[in-house]
């Protein structure tokens, strides 16, 4: 199948034309008139996936290895080293980012990892309706997404109506219509502000909220008739206990 033909799937499945404006999801490296036998699917790329690859894979990735402008390719370099391997294995990439957030992840992590129903919908926000006790709630996401802790900041005793971003969504803070906030990549100064503006919130972390790009995908993929594999790039992070 020509990797055209995919990327007109895609695009139909989640169009590209959603993404931000700042956001570069699409086709990164490879040609269109690429014949392809076998998709990957990660959240990112890293050397170990791409060596565990056959040559000729299209690697459909959730975050663009290519972000802000390039202005070299020193292959000692990151991320110029991961593009080199790849054309030298002939790997394509589509990147499919901010565009599937909107169509597919959010509701995915609110519906089926955290096992509540969707309210609202807001752009990159999902609204649920909880009214549960923090402490037990925040413990409920911590399992959900297997994480060491619930790092958060509790502005209230009961949870009620809770907004969800996926990824990293601090920036959205004094946006939202909600009195608990989940979103990765939460930072000390975040922490203040929304402890400054009574919002409670639990860090669902960055890979930890999006790794589920690969197995929500594939499901669509089968219909192509092609190989679809999960081939995921590692967490970057490593967890010591003292």
């Amino acid at each position: 199948m020509k990797l055209l033909e995919i990327y007109k799937y895609l695009d139909n499945l989640s169009p590209f034309q959603l993404q931000e404006s700042w956001d570069n999801s699409g086709l990164l490296i490879g040609d269109f008139d690429e014949e392809i036998s076998q998709i990957a699917l990660s959240i990112d790329v890293d050397e170990k996936l791409i060596d565990s690859l056959e040559n000729n894979t299209l690697l459909i990735t959730h975050h663009p290895i290519i972000f802000g402008g390039l202005k070299q390719l020193e292959f000692s370099k990151y991320p110029a080293n991961l593009i080199q391997k790849m054309i030298q294995k002939n790997i394509s990439n589509i990147a499919m980012h901010t565009n599937f957030d909107q169509t597919h992840l959010n509701e995915y992590v609110a519906t089926e990892v955290l096992g509540y129903k969707i309210t609202k919908k807001d752009g990159f926000v999902a609204y649920l309706e909880v009214d549960e006790d923090f402490d037990s709630f925040a413990s409920k996401v911590a399992r959900a997404f297997n994480l060491e802790i619930a790092r958060s900041v509790k502005c209230s005793q009961r949870v009620k109506k809770v907004a969800l971003t996926t990824g990293s969504g601090c920036s959205l803070m004094r946006s939202l219509d909600a009195d608990c906030f989940l979103t990765g990549d939460v930072k000390y100064h975040d922490a203040m502000e929304a402890k400054s503006i009574n919002l409670s919130l639990i860090d669902i972390g960055h890979y930890e909220s999006e790794h589920f790009f690969a197995q929500i995908l594939q499901k669509d993929l089968k219909n192509l008739g092609l190989k679809v594999i999960i081939a995921s790039s590692e967490n970057p992070f490593t967890y010591i206990h003292p």
